[in-house]
């Protein structure tokens, strides 16, 4: 009974030698006869097939040369050469040229011919098998990259880097970091959406998110949470950076500048600008990640996190105004123009901050 599974394409231009082949073998393989190179092509093209044996003496072309053209058609059918003429530079050729699997002379032993195409078809099954493999490995690593950049939608890029490129624990572990914490809320947004459809929202909030994420990346910040229309971003985590302070008040500054942008954007639909407000803190926190065994974050917590935020609250009273704790400062005093505010009681804390705005 014919192997369903593996079809062998015999070319030699005896017809004899055809007749004989197919007796011999069709009880256990699929026969294919082809009495021409041409021919041979033309049922490549038209049926699969696992193994070519073809002669290589024949009149228009020779067997390697067959075989040559065939390589780059179809690399993973296997290939052997039957010929009486056993020169050995005809044999490197057919290995070279050809890429034959196996040299069999003629007049073919058949038994010596059937483990010849008994080991073939184990390497055509192999070749399958690694094609199955590689198609699925591939398959496997798209749906990761897929993962992986939607798992950066909703994860600072530099945490996933992080994870990616320490030990598995590491990034789980909370460690002491010196950093800048930075914070920009939105002001007056909230009555503004109670009138607006939710897309509208939406849009709106993207495109306020987007412009305010741009410029804290471009100083090397990390966004950590997009909290209604507030901004978290850390400067200095997961990765340290040098400078934290002044690159977190360099963003703060563009950051103004882009809401600039949005407004002229919206400016028709509101009928007004909105403003935006920044507290700047920078000291020791805790980073790593928080939750539960169900839900986890990567985040940064500390009194410098919670002070960070009360600085924000100051700006209320102030458009687009930009205060800093005097640990920043005293760190970007000599970069920045700046005035002092009289100490300022905020809640949670039992004395008052001393607070600068950094003007410009």
């Amino acid at each position: 009974m014919a192997d369903k599974d593996f079809t062998i394409l015999y070319v030699d231009d005896e017809v004899d030698n055809l007749r004989v082949f197919k007796a011999a073998f069709r009880r256990k393989y699929k026969i294919e006869l082809a009495s021409s190179a041409e021919e041979g092509i033309r049922i490549l093209k038209e049926k699969p097939i696992d193994l070519i044996i073809t002669d290589q003496r024949m009149p228009e072309i020779t067997g390697v040369e067959f075989l040559k053209k065939v390589v780059p058609l179809y690399p993973d059918t296997v290939r052997m050469v039957l010929t009486g003429y056993s020169d050995l530079s005809a044999i490197v050729e057919a290995i070279n040229l050809g890429q034959i699997y196996r040299y069999i002379g003629k007049p073919w032993d058949e038994e010596e011919l059937n483990v010849a195409i008994e080991n073939a078809r184990q390497l055509s099954r192999l070749k399958k098998k690694n094609r199955e493999l590689l198609a699925e490995l591939q398959h496997k690593m798209e749906i990761q990259e897929k993962t992986l950049q939607t798992f950066k939608r909703f994860v600072p890029p530099k945490v996933v880097e992080e994870c990616l490129s320490t030990a598995p624990t590491t990034i789980f572990e909370g460690e002491q970091r010196h950093l800048t914490v930075l914070f920009c809320d939105l002001r007056g947004f909230t009555s503004i959406s109670e009138k607006w459809h939710p897309t509208q929202v939406v849009s709106f909030l993207n495109d306020y998110y987007e412009s305010m994420t741009d410029a804290v990346e471009k100083y090397g910040g990390v966004v950590m949470q997009y909290i209604g229309d507030e901004v978290f971003a850390v400067f200095g985590a997961p990765i340290s950076i040098s400078d934290h302070e002044l690159k977190a008040v360099t963003a703060a500054l563009e950051m103004r500048e882009q809401m600039e942008k949005v407004n002229t954007k919206y400016r028709e639909t509101l009928g007004f600008d909105l403003s935006i407000g920044i507290g700047v803190n920078s000291g020791e926190v805790v980073a790593g990640t928080l939750g539960t065994h169900s839900r986890l974050s990567y985040s940064v917590a500390g009194d410098v996190v919670n002070t960070g935020k009360r600085i924000e609250s100051v700006t209320k009273s102030s458009p687009n105004q930009i205060l800093v704790h005097e640990s920043v400062y005293e760190k970007v005093k000599e970069t920045f123009s700046s005035r002092a505010l009289d100490p300022v009681y905020v809640k949670g804390k039992e004395q008052a901050l001393n607070l600068y705005e950094i003007l410009k």
